[in-house]
């Protein structure tokens, strides 16, 4: 493996983890915060993105950065405050079927008003091309920005949690919400803003990730199950978990695709004859990008059986 590949493909794995990292922060923080797992969660990463689309073209990328997010959050905390809100006293079962319904009604609106195709929301010029050139090998703008961007939310969201009046009434909430509301704190409303907040990092998520990547109805189901899948690695409840999670899942995938390889070229350099009648042949030609999709899962089984609780979780059963 040259230094120009394993650079490269090590930026690329990180940028991409990191992007993970801003979705899986917020239904992060959410379930910590009120036990609810929200499935509509990277529909609120779809609507950032098409709604900055939209705003984009009218003030700009750079306004559409800030008021994008702003318009999630509000539409997370209506939804929290107006119906889930009603029915968190029946139980764990109504509030994942209420966000189940919310993805497919966020789905079948962003259908009927921006179409079932992409829709071309492009990179503004200042993020087009590349940063620098490393081996001959340029690394983008683009993914740069996501990393920026990703890591001044984790330092925000931390001083937030940490040095804020706000941040104490919501950690107290966690554990003490009884104690909280006898103090003289208004802990639904604390629930609310966490709610639309969580929404608000998952739609600057797709803010940045849709000019990025790519702009399309699909785009929320594409990345709904590895979001799930990083929060359990990580731990239920733990944001540092979700960060290390996001890293390891962004550089495995990252390098996965890249890597041509299978058992059998493997096997063939290191002097063992393979043939079509070798046992297990089929298995054996599989490339390692071929297989690159179902690893993330394969990861996640085996932190369920050696490591229940996630990597730093710390939750109760």
């Amino acid at each position: 493996m040259n230094p120009e590949f394993f650079t490269i493909q090590l930026l690329n794995g990180v940028s991409y983890g990191l992007l993970l990292f801003m979705l899986s922060s917020g239904l992060t923080l959410i379930f910590s915060m009120m036990g609810v797992l929200n499935f509509a969660h990277t529909s609120f990463y779809m609507l950032g993105a098409y709604l900055a689309y939209t705003i984009s073209g009218v003030v700009g990328f750079w306004p559409a950065l800030v008021l994008s997010p702003l318009l999630v959050f509000a539409l997370g905390a209506a939804f929290e405050r107006y119906c889930l809100r009603r029915v968190h006293k029946y139980g764990h079962v109504p509030e994942l079927l209420i966000t189940f319904g919310l993805s497919y009604l966020i789905l079948e609106l962003v259908q009927l008003v921006w179409g079932r195709s992409t829709v071309p929301y492009g990179l503004p010029t200042q993020l087009q091309g590349p940063l620098f050139t490393l081996f001959g090998t340029q690394f983008p703008k683009s993914r740069s920005f996501i990393m920026l961007v990703a890591m001044a939310m984790l330092v925000a969201v931390w001083l937030v949690l940490t040095r804020t009046r706000i941040g104490l009434v919501i950690q107290a909430a966690l554990t003490h919400p009884d104690m909280v509301e006898a103090l003289g704190h208004n802990v639904p409303r604390v629930f609310m803003l966490v709610f639309g907040g969580g929404a608000a990092l998952a739609g600057l998520a797709g803010v940045i990730g849709g000019n990025t990547y790519v702009t399309e109805p699909a785009m929320a189901a594409s990345v709904g199950s590895i979001i799930f899948v990083v929060v359990v690695v990580g731990g239920m409840g733990s944001l540092a978990g979700a960060f290390l999670a996001s890293l390891l899942i962004g550089v495995l995938q990252t390098f996965a695709v890249a890597l041509d390889y299978s058992g059998a070229s493997v096997l063939q350099a290191a002097g063992v004859a393979v043939t079509e009648q070798t046992f297990g042949y089929p298995l054996l030609s599989l490339t390692i990008s071929q297989v690159a999709p179902i690893l993330p899962y394969l990861f996640l089984v085996l932190i369920l059986i050696f490591r229940p609780k996630g990597l730093l979780g710390k939750r109760e059963d």
